[in-house]
């Protein structure tokens, strides 16, 4: 089989990319797994946050939102994004922390904003009287409907002509004649163009082809589900977390949704929660509010896959003609995927892309710096 574009990974960056790319070409989008998303992107929090991240994330964010308030016509049956909102706590010692993030959070529309610790139960009653010294809310954030998002740039792959090849694992790729030859479960492909959207795979994905890693750590986030407190309804409460990231709480169909926020460095495979993070989450939720954790509902962990830099790496590969990258997205890969997968698609073909792509590019120094392990983050 011959193809334009063969996108390496069906999560969430490979889907928004191949979604994308049918504008251009052929497509092929290769998952080695029965159900697309199955390591991250269906294990995420669902949170849609301009605040959240660092300048060159936060700038993806903003290019994503207008895809995400109003998609092409048939592209979801229900809106993407639903109000939300964020309560951030700054508990005694976290001062430093409390005015960096209301400072990032200015740039917003609408800004992030300190309010009066009293008026905390009006937001959010379980918070725990004097636990936090100092709060601010952050109006804008939103969920968003994951499944739906992914759902949708799959389903948006097919309907241009393009195939989604599930239990698909690429081998092998070598560059032959100007294009690419890949070794699959599926037999031999061959491609004009490879995107690496392999997540946490990524950089094996590249070694495959000759082409040298960047460097990426697979990082496990754990989270599990609770019960709210007897005779309450949590819907319409934000999701509420500290300053310092070391945890977050947030409504999920009637229950509570509890993170504390590791990111332990794992190798790429298929993570599982580790009991003493669900118990320092239980621990940091009892702390900070009050309610007693009774039983764990359910627990599951997920994989954040991140450049030493903490900035996504899109765009081709210097030293490698026809290969380029979607990876590193951390755990900005839902909010970031429209504008990310654009982006990724306008240097493929060779477009204007609809951000500048420099602070992203495969081969930057950072990406030859250490990986940083403490990654905590709301």
């Amino acid at each position: 089989m011959t193809i334009d574009y063969m996108v390496v990974g069906g999560g969430i960056a490979g889907a928004s990319a191949g979604h994308h790319l049918a504008r251009y070409g052929r497509v092929l989008l290769v998952e080695m797994e029965q159900v697309p998303g199955h390591h991250s992107t269906g294990r995420s929090a669902a949170l849609f946050s301009e605040y959240y991240g660092g300048p060159q994330v936060r700038a993806l964010t903003r290019a994503s939102r207008e895809f995400l308030l109003g998609p092409p016509a048939g592209f979801a049956e229900h809106p993407l994004l639903t109000p939300r909102g964020v309560l951030s706590l700054c508990p005694p010692g976290d001062e430093a922390e409390f005015e960096a993030e209301l400072r990032a959070g200015a740039e917003v529309d609408p800004p992030a904003r300190e309010i009066d610790p009293a008026g905390i139960p009006d937001i959010c009653p379980i918070v725990r009287p004097g636990w936090a010294r100092r709060a601010m809310v952050k109006p804008a954030a939103r969920d968003v409907d994951v499944a739906a998002l992914h759902q949708g740039y799959l389903r948006g792959i097919r309907d241009a002509g393009g195939t989604v090849a599930r239990l698909t694992r690429v081998r092998s790729l070598r560059r032959e004649r100007g294009r690419w030859r890949a070794d699959t479960d599926a037999g031999e492909l061959t491609a004009r163009v490879v995107v690496n959207a392999a997540g946490a795979w990524a950089d094996q994905v590249a070694v495959s082809a000759g082409v040298a890693p960047s460097g990426l750590t697979p990082l496990r986030r754990t989270a599990f589900l609770v019960d709210a407190p007897p005779g309450v309804d949590p819907a319409r409460w934000p999701l509420v977390g500290d300053v310092a990231g070391t945890f977050y709480v947030k409504p999920e169909s009637g229950h509570l949704l509890v993170s504390p926020v590791d990111a332990t460095p794992t190798p790429p495979g298929d993570v599982r929660p580790d009991d003493l993070d669900v118990a320092l989450g239980a621990a940091r939720l009892e702390a900070a509010t009050t309610v007693t954790v009774r039983r764990i509902r359910h627990a599951w962990a997920g994989l954040r896959t991140a450049a030493p830099d903490d900035v996504p790496v899109i765009g081709p590969d210097p030293s490698a003609p026809g290969f380029l990258w979607l990876a590193g997205l951390s755990g900005y890969g839902v909010q970031t995927a429209p504008a990310a997968g654009a982006l990724l698609a306008a240097l493929a073909a060779g477009v204007e892309p609809p951000v500048d792509p420099a602070p992203y590019a495969p081969g930057r120094a950072a990406l030859s710096a250490p990986a940083p392990t403490d990654r905590r983050r709301t």
